[in-house]
């Protein structure tokens, strides 16, 4: 049995189940006070119980790494289907009351608010009213979520694990005395914070807003409950046909044009780079713009910007992902695919990474009429950025934001497809020293610090860092049996929508560059 010591006095060796055991009781004495009922309390003790600390998966691969796939990626698959005894969402009478949440930031921080919401209400034994989504950010976009995702679809298919409604019912909200109540609940809160703090408030008003939902939810969190949120976040969350339609048409035509793509997305726009403290090599220019841009936020601390380069903080210049890049191995005539709001410096911060690939598209290069009903919205163009980067066979990013993690999270569910990150903090001293070596050490270096960061299934620890950058609870091995391997690996193909199928067909010749 695992055993802990309190190291206090003398030691004794207390077992796990006791302090969990403890942790329960203290849990039912605060329920009984309050004059609650734990949502579904004996099924989750049990689980939290026997929750599995992390799942182990298998770092076998210290061989050559082939830069467009991962080889060890075939044995891994999506498994984010609930046991039997999970239990079903209450119908909306029954429900504890109505959640109302407002998801904040861009695109992809409302989606893994959405994710997590979909979670908390299951918690709660709440009906979840539709998301709202956030139109003061810095992108300004007004659209809501029926503009974004297909509502209708995600209503129904959480439909047996959460009760969904598009708005709370007219003839509820004119019986209430008082507006629905409003909170906003700290940052990485387990369930039983919900349990105990938002529960007695959602029973005594019975509709709750809780506001800038945004990672309000606990990475570590049972491993059913993980499920769920993947359901919710690779399944649920599926976009207009609009928007769907476009995205996949940018994709067949990058394929129409290579066999193989690269889709990077670059997070270089003028408030990023100004709020990250970094500089970028633009002289006194550079520093007064970026400064004047900081004073937006007031609480912003002064930043030593060689300090924040060399710990790695700094988001990479399109000229260093390309440097990186093709140190890697990618040939000059790879095609590539650029995700990107307002790049900071325009034509001319982009100009060293076209020298680098001449085969340089972006969704206005591939849809110029198509893309107008889109332009004045910025989610809704984020999420044509979004389908190409999780079609492409390799996925590149410059920094560690909102959609690198999202992203990488998809594509590690769906099989490890490969997904570049940046080791930005060694790459630093590299791009520094770049004029003081050939280029052939200049490749072995960079290929020798990416290492661990090419997307490969043991690269990560499970339990570390975002869950929705790594939803280990949702990954699954094939075992060895070719025939056992055949079943689950369709079983994990079933749990896929309609979109998430691949887009095949394509056209040149099969290149394998090894690091």
């Amino acid at each position: 049995m695992l055993e802990v010591e309190i190291l206090c006095g003398a030691a004794e060796p207390i077992s796990w189940s006791l302090v969990f055991g403890l942790m329960l009781f203290s849990l039912g004495i605060v329920s009984l006070f309050t004059g609650h009922v734990v949502s579904d309390l004996d099924w989750y003790s049990r689980r939290l119980v026997k929750q599995k600390l992390y799942f182990k998966l298998d770092g076998s691969n210290k061989g050559p790494i082939d830069i467009w796939k991962s080889e060890n990626g075939q044995s891994f698959y999506g498994c984010s289907k609930r046991s039997r005894k999970f239990p079903h969402a209450v119908r909306e009478r029954s429900s504890n009351g109505y959640l109302l949440i407002a998801a904040s930031g861009g695109l992809n921080q409302q989606r893994t608010g959405i994710s997590d919401a979909v979670v908390v209400a299951w918690v709660l034994n709440a009906t979840l009213v539709v998301p709202e989504l956030d139109h003061n950010s810095y992108w300004k976009d007004n659209s809501d979520f029926v503009n974004i995702f297909d509502v209708n679809w995600f209503i129904s298919y959480l439909v047996k694990d959460v009760t969904i409604v598009k708005k709370v019912p007219d003839k509820f909200m004119r019986s209430m005395e008082k507006n629905p109540y409003s909170m906003r609940v700290p940052r990485k809160s387990p369930p039983e914070y919900y349990l105990d703090q938002v529960l007695p408030i959602l029973k005594r008003r019975r509709v709750l807003q809780l506001t800038k939902f945004d990672y309000r939810l606990a990475n570590n969190i049972d491993e059913e409950l993980q499920k769920l949120r993947c359901q919710a976040n690779f399944h649920a969350l599926r976009f207009t046909k609009p928007i769907q339609e476009l995205g996949q048409k940018l994709v067949l035509r990058m394929r129409e044009m290579a066999i193989r793509f690269i889709a990077v997305h670059l997070r270089f726009e003028p408030d990023m780079l100004a709020f990250s403290g970094c500089y970028f090599g633009g002289g006194d220019k550079e520093r007064y713009e970026l400064a004047e841009i900081r004073k937006r936020w007031e609480t912003l601390p002064d930043l030593d910007a060689d300090g924040e380069r060399s710990r790695g903080k700094c988001p990479l210049t399109p000229h260093e992902v390309g440097l990186m890049l093709r140190a890697l191995g990618f040939a000059n005539d790879t095609y590539i695919y650029v995700a990107s709001g307002e790049i900071y410096g325009g034509e001319e911060t982009l100009r060293p990474l076209r020298d680098l690939f001449s085969n340089f598209y972006t969704k206005e290069r591939l849809a110029n009429e198509e893309l107008k009903p889109f332009l004045p919205f910025s989610s809704r163009l984020a999420a044509i950025d979004y389908i190409v980067c999780d079609e492409s066979d390799v996925f590149v990013t410059n920094n560690n934001g909102n959609m690198a993690r999202t992203l990488a999270g998809r594509r590690r569910y769906m099989g490890h497809k490969r997904t570049i990150r940046p080791n930005a903090k060694r790459l630093s001293s590299l791009f520094m020293e770049r004029d003081k070596m050939d280029w052939d050490t200049f490749a072995r270096k960079v290929k020798a610090v990416q290492r661990g960061y090419m997307g490969e299934p043991d690269e990560m620890r499970p339990g570390r860092g975002e869950f929705h950058e790594y939803p280990y609870s949702c990954i699954c091995k094939k075992n060895g049996d070719p025939e056992s391997e055949q079943v689950r690996g369709n079983q994990g193909l079933k749990n896929r929508s309609k979109e998430e199928e691949p887009v095949l067909g394509a056209k040149g010749d099969e290149q394998v560059f090894l690091i």
